[in-house]
């Protein structure tokens, strides 16, 4: 049996389904992150969990317990929210002592307590400052060991680094899977941003409209996403409408271009179909060359340098443009107006059933992006 567990969750708000008939088995000690675009169901889920919510229909078990209709404040959770929360009053070690003066811990116990959290988050000289004296990061800092010092069997985030700048954002997440780590906790963390999601998690639900498209390791959701939604909504993806034309051979029809797949055992000729292909999948040539991959040609019309690696946007036709993440050392012989040919393996093409419904998905998620 799973540490924590929701069974056909459902929530409703007047006609509005938030929450879909969602079932979800946390392993102690997990990290999971519930990822998706707004509106996904993703908060209504934390919420749910922690108690502020109650499902329509459903339940959760915590440790083989019904927690259901459990009050908020008599579940073992801790809540680290976006916006901080701490009380402006109160100094940064008074914070986090407030939960255990709720229980009326021993006030020496209390006192060693505040000295080991504030040590475990890195601001062992701050604990009398108030938070107006305090960095957003610190803020945040604080926020994770207050929640963290009623010693919470589920530590539940919903997020936490929103607010804060790119740089302490990397450092702060980075802070929160080693103590998270470190102590062995279970942890649900919400978020939109993908490349949190990617670096925090065990595993990671892709969520859209209040269902989750895809459950698994991080790694199985950007190199084998099972749905269109996850293909197109986790990393920078070129995306190719097409048709099978020849299941066991690997052929799709986009337009007038035969691109090459790996033979597909899951589709049949004629299946309507995304073809997904990552942006460093593609090289890029100077003349086309006879072989079994892919080459389209095109001519290049944007170059971004984004540190160790510069994207190209290469114009196919009127209506297709392909990014290509180059190294930069090979990046440097190619400028805007040049006509280039781009190369792929048929193995880095991945093909995606694509019904009406997965269709509405996928502009979901180019609008999320």
């Amino acid at each position: 049996m799973a540490f924590l567990e929701l069974t056909n969750i459902s929530k409703h708000f007047g006609r509005s389904t938030a929450v879909n008939d969602i079932t979800l088995s946390i392993n102690q000690g997990e990290f999971l992150t519930l990822l998706g675009p707004s509106g996904c169901g993703k908060t209504t889920i934390l919420r749910m969990i922690a108690g502020f919510e109650t499902p329509t229909i459903g339940n959760i078990l915590l440790d083989g317990e019904d927690i259901t209709y459990r009050a908020a404040n008599k579940r073992p959770m801790g809540m680290v929210f976006q916006s901080y929360a701490l009380f402006p009053h109160m100094t940064a070690e008074q914070n986090i002592a407030f939960g255990m003066n709720i229980q009326r811990q021993p006030k020496d116990y209390i006192k060693r307590r505040c000295a080991e959290l504030l040590e475990l988050v890195g601001l062992a000289e701050m604990g009398r400052r108030y938070p107006h004296q305090l960095s957003g990061g610190q803020q945040q800092r604080i926020a994770l060991a207050r929640a963290l010092a009623v010693e919470p069997k589920v530590l539940l985030l919903d997020e936490p680094l929103s607010a804060l700048d790119a740089k302490v954002r990397i450092s702060l997440r980075n802070e929160i899977r080693r103590i998270q780590q470190q102590l062995k906790m279970t942890a649900i963390y919400v978020t939109h941003d993908q490349e949190e999601a990617l670096s925090l998690s065990d595993r990671i639900a892709v969520m859209a409209k209040g269902k989750v498209e895809q459950l698994d390791a991080p790694e199985n959701i950007y190199s084998h996403p099972q749905t269109a939604f996850a293909a197109t909504f986790v990393g920078n993806s070129n995306q190719f409408r097409g048709v099978v034309e020849s299941a066991v051979d690997g052929l799709c029809r986009v337009g007038e271009q035969a691109l090459r797949v790996s033979p597909l055992t899951q589709l049949h000729s004629n299946d309507n179909v995304l073809i997904v292909v990552r942006p460093e999948d593609i090289t890029l040539q100077s003349e086309h060359t006879q072989d079994n991959g892919n080459s389209l040609s095109g001519t290049i019309e944007l170059r971004t340098f984004l540190g160790p690696f510069t994207r190209l946007h290469v114009r196919i036709d009127a209506d297709t443009t392909v990014i290509a993440d180059i190294p930069n050392q090979q990046a440097a012989t190619y400028t805007i107006g040049m006509p280039v040919f781009l190369a792929f393996a048929p193995q880095a093409c991945k093909v995606l059933p694509l019904a009406s419904t997965d269709a509405e998905l996928v502009h979901l998620a180019a609008e999320a992006v």
